[in-house]
């Protein structure tokens, strides 16, 4: 048999067990029959490269991971939906929905599938692109990883499909197949995911299509976005069968409702029937039936008129609570979470929940050995509730947050009025990510070609375990990243070599001193003229400068007395890091000689760096607070707090083009 034939015959048996299996949820071969065919194709293709087309069942994992995701514009806006919480509401919205259409209505009930709303794109029958929600008008396209999804369809099956379709549905991971994932992962020594819909959320969102491939993905489609022609769907029943018959999965639980009554009885029957599903659902979407109604109806917002969708109430279980466990977020937080006896809980085993902070903790008197309640809010993320005080018989400590970081050691410092304890080592292992992409950034230390993408390989590749790592950088070892070529290497060192002479406001910034933002490094600098006094100045020093209070002086001394900080400061100094500015002489008969000004939102003639370095060549003083002492507030676009509180003392505001009549 000629190979074009035979790959073809192949390629129509193969996705036709696809759609037996995962849209019709009906095998008709074994899983060795379809690895065979598989295999067979693969082969066949490798013979024949030029025999290769993109709708093959080969082409569903891509082999080049993506280093960003463009932008997906859908081709009409993926709406969001009011909650309905109980069946009052549920009539509250029919009542609505009556009125403004004049007449009564059918509905459609729908599960909610807890996944990801995507959406995809066919042209002439084929899958050309898909992407995710975004804010409704613009997502991420993320089209191979789509493509690995074996429910989805790479080619329509109905020959007479429309030249355009956008479809959409939701991607999801079944029960079933989280649990196999999670136990790999805790085989292999990896953290498991706390809950499908996070595991199908970031599977979608990797940048190497072969990992989504991996998680074995599933989909539901449950609406038309858009289509190039009419067609004899009048309804959102007619909808779902139309795309059921081109190819689509639809869950198999849609029902239409003559009335409101029917479509509490559905709700109210799978809220109790959830866990004998396969998969996740977090209750019931409700929409019009006839399609011409829904457009009528419109929208409010972002809220279709039309639809709503009830949600099932939050499910809740006893259990033991063995101990609680600190770790340390990407950006210092210490954050403390609930090690449990293991609970079912809606058809997943809860080991692990939230407890928000140590005020939670003390305001719900939790303490270990307690009996809890522990709850999955909107069935996705599980946390105490409180504890079970009739079963607690004996006296158990109350706990305390630890002073120090438990993943580096380091100082933990919690300002007063502020829910959150944080690690003050910029060089914390747990949070380093997160510390690279702001030193790098444009209002710091502005390095050029280290975006997000090239942080997160430096930091998960062991370059940059801290912020100076940066600059022990060489083309041997950006060699090791990814894609990266001469040019490209070329080009990154002379940035980080350039950036060696920004100064001291630009580094204070990049150092991610809690509180010190661009303004208050601009003052200290100012004041103090060097790194070197800045580490050895006390606390009332540091208040002495104008705008710089207790919290933010507390915050900067903490800063510079670990060690991990110094010692990472002092390998910036010998890298050729520049870290002194001028200690400025203000002008004792400039325009603005002893006035104190703040600047707050976003100036449009100048950067606010720029703004303060005219007021001192003037004379004057920027802070970055207001107060009664305060001569000017100059606010920009969307400005902050300041200018309220501006508003409040009664003290002089300006916009830009006042500032430069008072420097003039």
């Amino acid at each position: 048999m000629p190979a074009a034939k035979r790959i073809q015959e192949l390629r129509e048996t193969i996705e036709d067990a696809n759609y037996q299996y995962h849209v019709l949820d009906n095998p008709q071969i074994s899983d060795a029959e379809y690895d065979a065919l598989f295999r067979e194709l693969v082969d066949l293709e490798a013979g024949h490269p030029d025999l290769v087309t993109p709708d093959s069942p080969t082409q569903r994992v891509g082999s080049i991971a993506s280093e960003r995701f463009p932008a997906y514009e859908h081709a009409r806006p993926m709406l969001s939906l009011s909650n309905a919480f109980d069946a009052d509401e549920l009539r509250s919205f029919d009542a609505r929905v009556r009125k403004l259409a004049g007449s009564d209505v059918d509905y459609v009930a729908e599960l909610k599938i807890d996944g990801l709303a995507v959406s995809l794109q066919y042209d002439r029958g084929m899958l050309q692109r898909g992407g995710t929600r975004g804010d409704g008008r613009i997502g991420e396209e993320v089209t191979p990883n789509l493509r690995t999804v074996n429910a989805i369809p790479l080619r329509l099956r109905d020959k007479n499909a429309p030249a355009f379709l956008e479809a959409r549905g939701e991607v999801y991971l079944r029960k079933s197949d989280f649990e196999k994932l999670n136990a790999n992962r805790e085989r292999a020594g990896v953290p498991p995911f706390a809950n499908p819909r996070n595991a199908a959320s970031g599977a979608v969102r990797q940048l190497d299509p072969k990992l989504t491939a991996e998680r074995k993905l599933s989909f539901f489609a449950y609406g038309i976005g858009n289509i190039d022609e009419v067609r004899q769907v009048q309804t959102q029943f007619e909808a779902l069968e139309f795309l059921k018959r081109i190819g689509f999965a639809v869950n198999p639980y849609v029902t239409r409702c003559d009335d409101i009554e029917a479509v509490i009885a559905f709700c109210s029957d799978w809220e109790t029937r959830r866990d004998s599903l396969d998969y996740e659902i977090d209750g019931v979407v409700v929409k019009v039936n006839p399609l011409a109604m829904q457009t009528k109806l419109g929208s409010v917002g972002k809220d279709p008129r039309w639809a709503t969708a009830y949600k099932f109430k939050a499910r809740e279980a006893r259990t033991k609570l063995l101990d609680i466990v600190i770790t340390v977020g990407r950006t210092g937080t210490l954050n403390p979470n609930a090690v449990l006896s293991p609970v079912p809980i809606g058809g997943v085993t809860v080991r692990n929940a939230t407890l928000h902070n140590e005020e939670y903790i003390h305001s719900n008197d939790i303490r270990i050995g307690d009996t809890v309640v522990v709850m999955r809010a909107g069935d996705v993320i599980p946390r105490v509730v409180g504890p079970v005080l009739s079963e607690r018989k004996d006296k158990l400590p109350v706990f305390r947050m630890p002073q120090r970081c438990p993943v580096c050691g380091a100082d933990a410092d919690r300002p007063e009025g502020e829910a959150m304890s944080r690690c003050t080592n910029a060089a914390c292992p747990a949070q380093v990510l997160e510390r690279v992409k702001h030193f790098v950034s444009r209002g710091a230390m502005d390095i050029e070609g280290i975006g997000d993408v090239m942080a997160t390989q430096l930091t998960e590749l062991r370059l940059v375990k801290d912020i100076a790592d940066i600059y022990a950088l060489t083309s041997e070892k950006l060699e090791k990243v990814p894609r990266t070529g001469e040019k490209t290497i070329a080009n990154l060192l002379r940035n980080i070599e350039e950036s060696k002479s920004r100064g001291l406001v630009r580094l204070l910034t990049g150092l991610g001193i809690r509180f010190v933002g661009s303004q208050t490094a601009q003052i200290l600098a100012d004041d103090f003229g060097s790194i070197e006094a800045l580490e050895e100045a006390t606390v009332d020093a540091l208040k002495s400068s104008e705008g710089v209070g207790p919290e933010v002086a507390s915050s900067v001394h903490l800063f510079f007395a670990q060690r991990a900080n110094r010692e990472m400061i002092e390998r910036l100094r010998g890298s050729g890091v520049q870290m002194t500015a001028p200690r400025r002489r203000r002008s004792q008969t400039g325009a603005l000689a002893g006035k104190t000004l703040v600047l707050t939102g976003t100036l449009s003639g100048m950067t606010r760096e720029e703004a303060a370095e005219l007021i001192a060549q003037a004379g004057g003083k920027v802070s970055g607070s207001v107060s009664k002492k305060t001569d000017y507030v100059v606010v920009g676009d969307e400005p902050g707090s300041k200018y309220s509180k501006a508003q409040q003392l009664g003290v002089a505001i300006l916009d830009e083009a006042g500032l430069d009549k008072l420097l003039k």
